[in-house]
């Protein structure tokens, strides 16, 4: 069986690693040490999964054509790429996954990150229209509540739509009383800054699927978009039509332009 080109360059600077650190023992030299070290360094650079952006989603394509720069940044992918927990790589999250990508459980790591990078923007989209500054406050009776911590009416905010109270739930990055003295769209906000509203939603998402043990579309879910027959729900399978090519049973561009269009300007772009 041929071995993978990574796993084969992992395994000679491995054996150079230990050469030059049984120098290092008998000799004691700095040099060695600091040698050693260097190539150390190098096998764990090595055997991190690559880390690439996703493709664009029907929503994310819609704006580049209408020259909307609000909309998802490659960096994004990268953030919630990082961000994965182990659980959301394994075969426990493959089985909630194969709806959108068939393949899941035999992609590389690095690809099954791009898969998850791809998900939120596509959840992004139908919950806020990539916007990272969104801000909405709704008035359905489910949903019209007070935020245990900012002490108002639930606002739900950023690229996933997140609230104040998700600090205490899932340990997230938001901090009202900074907050508080600032505009409702300041981007300066911490439950506004992408970097805190993603890492957040992968620490919900991974809540509804690992620890909760639902399916990734559930009448329960955190998401409406993620509900069967609720709003948005739709609109986020749409966007999921163009799943990164090693999923395997990815939608023609064509098909998927077709689909999205009215939904993508009524409920996205406005």
């Amino acid at each position: 069986m041929e071995m993978h080109p990574q796993l084969r360059i992992a395994l000679c600077l491995a054996a150079m690693f230990c050469a030059i650190a049984l120098v290092a023992s008998r000799s004691g030299g700095a040099a060695s040490k600091d040698a050693a070290a260097a190539v150390k360094a190098s096998v764990l650079v090595s055997l991190k999964p690559k880390l690439k952006p996703a493709p664009s989603t029907p929503i994310a394509e819609k704006k580049a054509e209408l020259g909307d720069e609000e909309t998802w940044q490659p960096d994004w992918d990268l953030i919630v790429e990082k961000a994965l927990p182990p659980e959301l790589l394994s075969s426990l999250a493959g089985r909630d996954v194969k709806q959108f990508c068939p393949r899941f459980d035999k992609l590389s790591e690095g690809d099954k990150r791009v898969y998850w990078a791809y998900f939120f923007q596509a959840l992004s989209g139908a919950e806020a229209g990539l916007r990272a500054t969104s801000n909405v406050q709704h008035t359905e009776p489910e949903v019209a509540v007070q935020d245990g911590v900012s002490h108002r009416m639930v606002r739900s905010e950023g690229l996933l739509q997140l609230t104040y109270e998700d600090a205490n739930r899932y340990g997230c990055e938001f901090d009202w009383k900074n907050d508080r003295k600032l505009a409702e769209h300041d981007p300066e906000k911490t439950i506004l800054q992408p970097r805190n509203n993603l890492e957040c939603g992968v620490k919900i998402l991974r809540s509804q699927l690992i620890e909760h043990r639902k399916p990734l579309l559930s009448k329960s879910s955190y998401w409406s978009a993620l509900r069967p027959g609720w709003p948005g729900d739709q609109v986020f399978l749409q966007q999921m039509t163009n799943a990164p090519e090693a999923c395997g049973g990815r939608r023609s561009h064509s098909n998927s332009s077709s689909a999205v269009g009215s939904s993508v300007d009524r409920e996205a772009l406005h």
